[in-house]
């Protein structure tokens, strides 16, 4: 029996959970002229959602990380790099002659890759541009191009005056969809919503929010019912009153629930001992991160550990506080739905054992 959760990588096939209106509207979009940005904290599944919907229209698509870019000649050369992964280098190669500036490329002799790379002198501008131009010849009417942008807030970082300069060039392209994604909900507020930000209302704006309370209840029951027969229920409901819902810390925690059920006969307090089992694997980083936080941030995470709503009464001055959480925001390390939490329930776990 194979343990029937997923977490860490892209979720597929039978391991994806609902999503079903999101996945609806995302593939409706697709299939018009018009662009997709998504926002979510991190790890709450919307690669995953935007892969479902990608691979069900079966137009080819390339996908870049922007965290792994470090530079506009970097971005120039990735995207070429997926484009060449998805047609046969002697079918395209013709297309390099339109480069004003030539790049390196090189072909791996143990496969089929093709690397490219920019010279560091190399007008990246330039080079971004021929790369731009080269994803809209590939692209059809009929086998449109889709892109996807994932951390997208991070163009902000790789070169000065790069959302302008991609701007520029996506608003004369024609035959392609742009989803892009963002983990940082107020830099990616501040590109899309702000009036005078080039990518102003550049697409639909979607908030990919956690998946309903009753669709992963049924989800987790389902898949949990073989090894916790009769017990499956009510071990959903403890599962999720601890993750609150979070896509990948449900998944992490039900998939060691299930593990601790069929390979050890686990059945009494199988949340507690999986929590305990997870906290206890993660001690060392935690550990690690606990010293890296200053006191300020310290006092936040205390006062969300002992459920306190209003953050004033941490004790520390207002403007202090909210610094605090705004930086802890951007980082990842709290979340807010209704109220503000802190984004890792296993980490929480642990500050309450080692630090209250």
């Amino acid at each position: 029996m194979k343990n029937p959760f997923k977490f860490g990588t892209i979720v597929e096939d039978e391991f994806f959970t609902d999503r079903i209106s999101e996945l609806r509207y995302i593939e409706q979009k697709l299939n018009s002229e018009n662009h997709i940005i998504l926002i979510s904290p991190r790890r709450f599944g919307k690669s995953s959602l935007v892969m479902k919907a990608v691979k069900s229209s079966a137009r080819p698509f390339i996908m870049l990380n922007l965290q792994k870019v470090v530079s506009v000649q970097d971005l120039a050369s990735n995207l070429l790099k997926e484009v060449f992964k998805l047609y046969p280098w002697e079918k395209i190669k013709h297309l390099t002659t339109h480069f004003r500036i030539i790049p390196t490329i090189s072909t791996n002799p143990m496969g089929d890759g093709v690397d490219v790379m920019f010279q560091p002198s190399t007008n990246g501008v330039v080079a971004l541009e021929d790369a731009m131009k080269t994803i809209e010849r590939v692209s059809t009417p009929e086998k449109r191009m889709i892109v996807i942008l994932d951390e997208f807030q991070e163009i902000i970082s790789i070169g000065k005056g790069l959302d302008k300069q991609l701007r520029a060039i996506m608003q004369l392209q024609h035959n392609i969809n742009y989803v892009l994604l963002g983990s940082q909900e107020s830099m990616m507020t501040e590109i899309f919503e702000r009036k005078k930000s080039p990518f102003y209302h550049f697409g639909t704006l979607m908030r990919l929010k956690k998946i309903p309370y009753d669709d992963f209840h049924a989800y987790i029951t389902e898949r949990l019912e073989p090894v916790l027969v009769g017990q499956s229920e009510s071990v959903a409901n403890e599962i999720l009153a601890i993750t609150k819902c979070h896509p990948y810390y449900t998944q992490q925690l039900s998939s060691q629930v299930w593990e601790l059920a069929h390979y050890e006969g686990v059945k009494d307090s199988v949340v507690e001992m999986a929590v305990e089992r997870l906290s206890d694997i993660h001690d060392l980083d935690f550990e690690r991160l606990w010293v890296g936080f200053n006191k300020v941030d310290r006092k936040v995470f205390k006062t969300l550990c002992a459920g306190i709503v209003n953050l004033s009464s941490s004790g520390l001055p207002t403007s202090t506080t909210y610094s605090a959480i705004k930086r802890l925001m951007q980082k990842g390390f709290v979340i807010k739905e209704d109220t503000y939490e802190i984004e890792d329930p296993f980490f929480k776990r642990w500050i309450i054992k080692n630090q209250l």
